[in-house]
């Protein structure tokens, strides 16, 4: 996916686009350099933020497609000890094109989290550490993947996304603060770590 930058823009909270259901990718649509572009244009957009994930909602494109990719040098960003207990590895890009998401447990974690279209905030977010995912290649091929940790909570973000929801929705409220701030959680918040989660994954297959 070589080729000239085609960062766009990201919508941001507030824009109808990321509030409603985005529409399948159509059959017609796979494998042709109307879709590559438009990928590209989402890997490029994720890379300039930077971001570790993106969906087309996000570019302001109502279609079922995620982006997501975690290098090295963000992991080089975070204490090691918090990058082990969110259990976080770098991985390549992936691409998945309407993409279902199952969970494999109900074990889940708490960490803070943020998004590229609620830019400079964070809270605490519970999500399920191990999730599969099915779609397609650009190409129209079929994917599979499981993942856990990290890459798990991505892909679960993005894919919620594509319901129209956001991470505010699933936040516990009273964690929410400006990214980056220092100082001790308000009381009656629990710390990050293990929890156990019961919200439906919207993009269910």
């Amino acid at each position: 996916m070589a080729g000239a930058p085609l960062a766009r823009d990201i919508v941001t909270a507030g824009s109808v686009v990321l509030r409603e259901p985005a529409d399948e990718v159509p059959d017609s649509m796979l494998g042709t350099q109307e879709l590559r572009d438009l990928v590209q244009s989402m890997i490029d957009t994720m890379r300039a933020a930077p971001g570790v994930g993106l969906a087309a909602p996000q570019i302001g494109v109502p279609l079922q497609i995620i982006v997501l990719e975690d290098k090295p040098e963000y992991l080089a960003a975070v204490a090691p000890e918090l990058a082990e207990q969110q259990q976080r590895m770098p991985f390549e890009a992936l691409v998945v094109i309407n993409p279902r998401l199952r969970t494999l447990s109900d074990a889940g974690a708490r960490f803070y989290e943020g998004c590229l279209s609620v830019p400079g905030y964070q809270a605490l977010v519970e999500r399920y550490i191990s999730v599969e995912v099915e779609g397609l290649t650009v190409e129209g091929l079929p994917v599979r993947l499981q993942a856990n940790g990290w890459q798990a909570r991505i892909l679960q973000h993005e894919c919620d996304h594509l319901a129209g929801v956001l991470y505010v929705d699933r936040m516990l409220s009273r964690s929410f603060a400006a990214r980056g701030a220092a100082g001790r959680l308000p009381q009656g918040v629990p710390a990050p770590g293990a929890c156990r989660c019961c919200h439906p994954i919207d993009r269910a297959g």
